[in-house]
């Protein structure tokens, strides 16, 4: 069993920032790529970053230059840092945890609103 457990999400002005955490705990031995995907109200749910186990990271086009995805490995735990807040990246975070080939764990999703 794995459980994965998100925090940091909240109401924020535009122009503001948040930072959000994902720990996953339980039968965790690696974790290949740990990521962010988020779905607005009546969107799909979309990528927003992702970073490998190696360093490696993808961000989406909307959030380059603004949002910084980080992990420690240590403690299982992924984060992003989401700066320059804008009312469009209102949406449910979810936190995702690769840990083999078709192997993946969803957290249960965190609110972001954004203000104007």
């Amino acid at each position: 069993q794995v459980q994965v457990v998100e925090s940091g999400g909240g109401l924020v002005q535009a122009g503001g920032s948040l930072e959000l955490s994902c720990t996953a705990s339980g039968r965790v031995f690696s974790i290949n790529t740990m990521g962010w995907y988020r779905q607005g109200l009546g969107k799909q749910r979309e990528l927003v970053a992702t970073m490998t186990n190696g360093g490696r990271t993808n961000y989406a086009d909307s959030v380059k230059g603004r949002f910084t995805i980080s992990r420690d490995n240590s403690k299982n735990t992924v984060y992003l840092q989401m700066n320059s807040l804008k009312p469009e990246d209102t949406a449910v975070y979810y936190c995702n945890l690769n840990i083999g080939v078709g192997i993946n764990y969803w957290g249960q999703g965190t609110q972001v609103t954004v203000s104007s």
